[in-house]
């Protein structure tokens, strides 16, 4: 057990199970501290995976009332259910990169969603989709330049841009962005980063000289926001670093970077118990108490997004003091060992958040589980309720 200072301030609404608490005064002031930290590139507010588990409705509206003039996002269902709620071009332009064969290309054009290209079968299916609607796409072509991943090869380039701009002149579309992405922008010095800097410089070199003058050249994501202002250019796609947490843990801390995390995780104690030592705790009795304890029960598990590898690792605090769970985690539930504690059934039990009132954040739940805190924030299930404080849209 750690004992931590706390303010004692409620982060549970009264009557929940569980709840993430979603403060948008913070993700304002996030973004504020991100564009003043590039000065000059536009912000993309990267809202994919529900705002990395935050809500991509609340979050995306925010960030346009705060000023953010593009969203961005990986799939086409989640940029068209953006559309569909009111969010329309003129408040802001959307990106979408994740395709598949098939994918819903005419409705994207009907919505103005900006469309990534990577491959020339790409390009195939969205040309017969203007051709059908008679809607001209916007089209950034993205360049594989040593993630390995999405994008472009330099081998398949020269072919692809060149089409791209033939299609542009026959009034198809219009190339309005060339952008790829780092594979390693959050390992300071690591070799990769160069390499992408120059080979991303390269293909840009080509589309322009090949007829492409696009609107904006994107290459940043949020450890490049930070630490490489070389890679800027005219727009950078912060995600993880607009929810407040840290990309690069190991350089900085959130608050090394005037960041402050958006959500915290809390749960009521479902019921207290005194039991013996040597009982053993949850599935498999991977935790067997030591003496005789007092155990407490949260209702939380992995439906909810609670690591299974959390089992006997991840901390949470009680009042002012932090415990680890014992035991396997469930699927619904998982057991904190209390010792000699005997809080009330009901109490409040903070799992993270941003850290201020000595609570656990996300990092320290990534460390506990050999993870990042990325998968740690996405995975919390819509089984638990967000709640929205400081907004400006109420």
């Amino acid at each position: 057990m750690t004992t931590a200072n706390t303010t004692g301030t409620p982060a549970l609404a009264q009557g929940a199970r569980a709840e993430a608490t979603v403060d948008l005064a913070a993700l304002r002031d996030n973004l504020a501290a991100l564009r003043a930290r590039t000065n000059g590139p536009e912000l993309m507010a990267v809202v994919k995976a529900d705002a990395y588990g935050h809500g991509a409705l609340r979050c995306a509206r925010e960030a346009v009332a705060a000023g953010a003039g593009w969203l961005g996002t990986a799939t086409p269902e989640e940029a068209l259910a953006l559309r569909a709620a009111g969010i329309g071009p003129e408040q802001a332009r959307i990106l979408c990169w994740l395709w598949t064969p098939g994918g819903p290309w005419a409705r994207a054009l009907r919505e103005s969603v900006d469309i990534s290209v990577s491959g020339q079968w790409a390009l195939d299916e969205l040309l017969a989709a203007v051709r059908e609607t008679g809607v001209p796409a916007r089209v950034h072509l993205k360049a594989d330049t040593g993630l390995g991943r999405n994008g472009c090869q330099p081998h398949d380039w020269p072919d692809l841009v060149e089409n791209a701009v033939k299609a542009q002149a026959d009034g198809l579309l219009r190339v309005v962005g060339v952008w790829s992405h780092f594979a390693a922008a959050d390992e300071p010095g690591h070799p990769s980063i160069q390499a992408q800097l120059d080979g991303f410089a390269q293909a840009l070199a080509f589309a322009e000289r090949s007829g492409v003058d696009p609107e904006v050249r994107h290459l940043a994501n949020s450890p490049a926001t930070l630490l490489l202002p070389q890679s800027h250019y005219d727009l950078v796609r912060p995600g993880l670093a607009m929810y407040g947490l840290s990309p690069v843990p190991d350089v900085g801390a959130p608050a090394d970077f005037g960041l402050r995390p958006v959500m915290s995780l809390a749960a009521r104690l479902a019921l207290v118990k005194r039991v013996p030592g040597g009982h053993g705790v949850s599935y498999g009795h991977h935790y067997t108490t030591s003496g005789p304890t007092t155990l407490g029960l949260v209702p939380l598990g992995y439906a909810d997004g609670v690591p299974r590898h959390a089992s006997n690792t991840g901390p949470v605090q009680i009042g002012s003091t932090w415990y680890r769970v014992a035991g396997r985690v469930a699927m619904d539930q998982f057991v904190v060992d209390l010792g000699g504690d005997a809080p009330e059934v009901g109490e409040e039990v903070l799992l993270f958040g941003a850290g201020e009132r000595g609570e656990p954040t996300a990092e320290d739940w990534a460390r506990a589980c050999g993870t990042i805190a990325y998968e740690v924030i996405t995975r919390i299930g819509g089984r638990v309720p967000r709640r929205y404080v400081g907004g400006l849209r109420g």
